[in-house]
């Protein structure tokens, strides 16, 4: 299996990128994180660097591809974030989300995790079939149904997080359950909130199906984020993976969209 990886991270409307995001890969396996530093936190942008940092230095120790390793990457960067706060007392309140992928491309499987409102999605044949649920008040309405999933992205209330990085007491975990069987074609996107927000599912889904690269699909869903957005807007970030056999062109047909399945996760 090849993997073709691209990394978008912007400020937006914002002086300063409060996310953070990077990879690092083996001959057998290749590992993925994402952070978010949370607004209104002194110091957001140390978060998120620290997250991905300690994130990517534990798999660069051990680069293993499991739900334990991706669990201790978490706590890794949780634990940076919690010794910087004690080290620099500006630095007390400093909150960051954080989504990693783990990909196994020996047996061509995947595991994953998450905190926070930071999201993984993963597509098959162009059509969404996994995707995380945030650790947010919004989300926890719109699971109980109290609220429709719209509001996720345009309630003045969808930056109230349940659980994110920094934090020992609203540490929560959502970690995908068992192994993820990949399959040539499939593709992941990692992206912060200041992405999805302004790019729904089917524009997801309908862009990926007129790209025939990573950076194509990134670009567009760039464009739609630039168009949709404001001044001010907040800092956009994702991870493309595209899983791909290097003899084949990967291009969908998204005439009929899937229903969107949410990951089937363990909540630590």
């Amino acid at each position: 299996m090849q993997l073709e990886i691209v990394v978008l991270s912007k400020a937006g409307g914002r002086e300063v990128n409060e996310d953070a995001c990077g990879f690092w890969s083996t001959p057998e396996a290749c590992f993925c994180a994402l952070s978010d530093g949370l607004g209104g936190h002194y110091g957001g942008d140390v978060a998120s660097k620290l997250a991905v940092e300690h994130i990517l230095d534990w798999f660069r120790e051990t680069p293993e591809c499991s739900a334990r390793a991706v669990k201790a990457s978490l706590e890794a960067g949780n634990s940076a974030i919690m010794r910087e706060q004690q080290r620099d007392i500006r630095l007390r309140q400093m909150r960051a989300t954080a989504v990693v992928l783990s990909i196994d491309t020996k047996h061509d499987m995947a595991i994953w995790g998450h905190t926070g409102d930071s999201r993984l999605y993963c597509f098959r044949q162009g059509r969404i079939i996994e995707q995380t649920r945030d650790h947010s008040v919004l989300q926890s309405m719109v699971d109980a149904g109290y609220l429709q999933p719209r509001e996720l992205r345009i309630s003045p209330n969808r930056s109230k997080l349940l659980a994110a990085l920094g934090n020992e007491r609203q540490f929560e975990m959502g970690i995908k359950s068992v192994e993820f069987p990949l399959l040539h074609g499939d593709i992941f996107l990692l992206c912060t909130d200041g992405l999805w927000e302004y790019v729904e599912e089917e524009d997801m889904e309908r862009m990926l199906g007129a790209s025939t690269s990573a950076p194509e699909w990134l670009r567009a869903l760039e464009n739609q984020v630039l168009a949709r957005g404001h001044a001010g807007q907040d800092n956009y970030s994702a991870i493309a993976v595209w899983c791909s056999d290097p003899d084949e062109t990967t291009r969908f047909d998204t005439s009929q969209r899937a229903e969107t399945i949410l990951s089937d996760e363990i909540p630590l």
